[in-house]
Formats: C-alpha cells, structure tokens, sequence
C-alpha cells in the first residue's frame, strides 16, 4: 500500500511539474497547443469554400464565328471555369499557363464552324497543366461538359433539319446513356474530405515533434532522467505523468478542430461518434509514444526531434488520401503502414463522409490499436533498459563511495 500510495504521489507530483512547465517555458505551450490549432485555422480558412470554382482559362480563337462563340459562352457559363483573357497565339498562352495567371488555353481553329456544319469533325483542343492537379482536372471537366453538349446540339439540328424525327435524332446521338451516382463526396466538397484528414496530418507532425522535445528535456542527461525517475517514485510513473497532460491537450485540439469541421463547416458525420472517440485517443497516444520512443533513444534531442519530423511531416503523402495506397511501392506502402494517422485516416473517413458500417471500421481500429501496443512495448522496453543501466551506474558509485 506505502509502494502504491508513492506512485500514486509521484505520478501526481510529475503531472503537476509538467502543467508548471507550460507556462516557465512558453515555446512548449506553443507548438503543443497554438501552433496546431493555428495551422488548422490556416487550412479551415483555405478550403472555407469547400469547392473550387470559376478558375479561369484563356481562350485562342481562330475562327471567329457563331459556332466558337457560343463554345466561348458555354465554357464560360460552366461552374468549374471562366473565361478571363482572350490570346493572340499558343506562345502567349502557353506562358499564361507556365506563370500561373490561367488554369488552361482552349485553342479553337480556323473553319470550325464551316467543317462542323458539313459533316467533319475538327479538333478543339485544351491545354492545361497536369502538375497542378486539382485546378487542372477541374477545369478540364468544365470544358469537356461544355463542348459536347455544344457539338451535341448542332448535330441534333442538321439531323432535325433533314426530316429526321427529333425522338430517334437523340436516341441516336446517345445509344447508351450513362448515370453517375458519385457515392461519398458527390459535391466535391474538399473541405468534407480533404480538409478531415488534413487537420490529424498536422497534428500527428505536431505531437510527435512536441513529444520529442519534451521527453528529451528530461532524459537527455543522466542527472535530469535521476531527478524525474525520483520524482515520479520510478521511470513508468514519472513518464505516465509526463505524457498526460500532452495527451489532453492534444485531444482538446483535435476535438476543437472537429468541432470547427463539423459545426461550422457542416461537414458530415454519418458514422458512429464512440469509433471515432477511441480512434482519436489511439492516435494521439500512438504519436505521443512515437516522439517519446524517439527520445529514449536518439541523442541529443535535436536528432529526436529531427527524425521525427523527417518521419511524419511527409506523411500525408503515404496514407492513401491523395494516392491509393494499393498502387504505392514497397517502401511507400510498409512507411504508411508504419504511421498512426494511416489507420486513424481509415476510421475517420469511413466514420464521415462514407458512413462504413461498425464491423467494417474494426479492422483499421484493430490495426491502430495493435501499433499502440507494440510501441508502448517498445518504449517498455527501453525504459527497463534505461533502469538497468542506471541501477548499476549507482551501485557503482556507491562501491566506490563506500570503498573511499
């Protein structure tokens, strides 16, 4: 009981010395709390609108007729472009596209008009930049929706002109109609997917880095890794009490951000909330146990800190959001499997935007909550290898003290 109430004290005395530490050192404070929440408010801001629409394009018209100027006007009424500047050849536009000033050239020739009513079928033809993804794929849909429908209706009227039957016209000019039920995100709406897994992609670089550093300030030494072990009444309560109140903090944070997502840009919540509860509190003590893993065994704690951005901040590229993982390399897919916030990703979006059912949402619970576990066996072990090493070092010193 005396062992018991000692932990107990101990865990309390370090959890009590952390929360002191926030305010003696402001910086901690800082990137565990204010530097997340405010990179989440610079996304949140970002992707407020939720859609990205009326990018702008040029257009190089060379034929100069009814046909290309109702084109013109379609593709300018669609949602996703808008004609901004008109050109006068393929190199102005070409360099409009390189600096950035257009999404996208449509390039429009000579006798258009004349060759389309006759029978042939010239070319219209679209430049964008495939580098800049988002802006080029849509613009590139508002211009594939635009033309089409544009060429569809003048092949409709020299067919209805000729006699044939408008019924049978259209019939012909689409045998086989085609019906798109986007399933998940139909809207596009970026700040409903995109944003949700931004915001843990930011907080996971967050907790690792502030883990690093604040367990480093602590064991980086052998005196100061003494001090916390006596203070806490042994290393497993002192680092108990040390990680808890980052723990809170960093739920608090991503629950806030979630309120932000949820609340106010309506994004939606068609799953279970206790999944996404306990994926929120695996995620966050997988991070933590990262950075603090980190810290145990690198030295200094730059090189802590450092390896531990360098292993989360590419992270978003290899949690399967932006690239299906199932077409990754080898290397790419094991670092995703390696990472928290791959697991935490899969929970969270099916609990979101795809409304997954319960059982299929354990798999990538399960799978969260056994990297929890390996990593706090990990860090189990390193602590009873510090622990070691230390009792010998003060049976050593005492046998030298005693033999003085």
């Amino acid at each position: 009981m005396l062992g018991k109430g000692r932990i107990r004290y101990g865990f309390a005395l370090v959890f009590r010395r952390e929360i002191d530490h926030f305010w003696r050192r402001p910086f901690l404070l800082f990137l565990s709390t204010l530097l997340p929440l405010l990179l989440m408010g610079l996304l949140a801001t970002v992707f407020n609108e939720g859609l990205a629409t009326r990018l702008s394009i040029a257009v190089l018209d060379l034929d100069d007729s009814d046909l290309s100027r109702t084109i013109i006007r379609t593709v300018d009424a669609t949602p996703d472009t808008a004609v901004a500047v008109r050109v006068a050849d393929l190199a102005e536009g070409r360099q409009l596209i390189l600096s950035g000033k257009v999404h996208g050239l449509l390039f429009l020739p000579r006798n258009l008009e004349r060759d389309t009513l006759s029978g042939r079928r010239p070319e219209v033809v679209f430049f964008y930049n495939t580098q800049t993804l988002t802006p080029g794929n849509l613009t590139l849909r508002g211009v594939s929706a635009a033309v089409p429908s544009v060429a569809a209706g003048i092949r409709l009227a020299l067919r209805t002109e000729k006699g044939e039957p408008v019924d049978i016209a259209e019939a012909d000019l689409q045998p086989i109609p085609v019906q798109i039920h986007p399933l998940f995100n139909p809207t596009l709406n970026y700040a409903h997917f995109l944003l949700a897994a931004l915001m843990p992609s930011v907080l996971q670089v967050a907790i690792i880095t502030t883990m690093a550093y604040s367990v480093g300030l602590d064991v980086d030494r052998p005196h100061r890794l003494r001090v916390l072990r006596r203070l806490g009444g042994g290393l497993w309560p002192a680092l108990f009490g040390k990680i808890l109140p980052y723990t809170v903090l960093f739920l608090f944070v991503l629950g806030l951000s979630d309120i932000v997502l949820f609340a106010v840009l309506e994004a939606p919540l068609r799953g279970d909330r206790l999944l996404l509860v306990c994926g929120a509190i695996l995620f966050v003590l997988a991070c933590q146990l990262i950075g603090t893993l980190l810290a145990l065994i690198l030295r200094p704690t730059a090189s802590a800190i450092s390896i531990g951005a360098l292993f989360a901040a590419p992270a978003f590229g290899f949690m399967g959001i932006g690239f299906p993982r199932l077409g990754m390399n080898v290397f790419a897919y094991y670092w995703g499997q390696l990472l928290p916030g791959t697991w935490y990703l899969m929970v969270r979006v099916d609990q979101t935007v795809r409304g997954t059912p319960f059982d299929l949402s354990l798999r990538p619970l399960a799978s969260l909550l056994a990297l929890t576990i390996a990593l706090a066996i990990f860090v189990f072990l390193r602590l009873e290898k510090i622990r070691a090493r230390t009792d010998r070092e003060n049976a050593n010193r005492f046998g030298r003290e005693a033999s003085a």
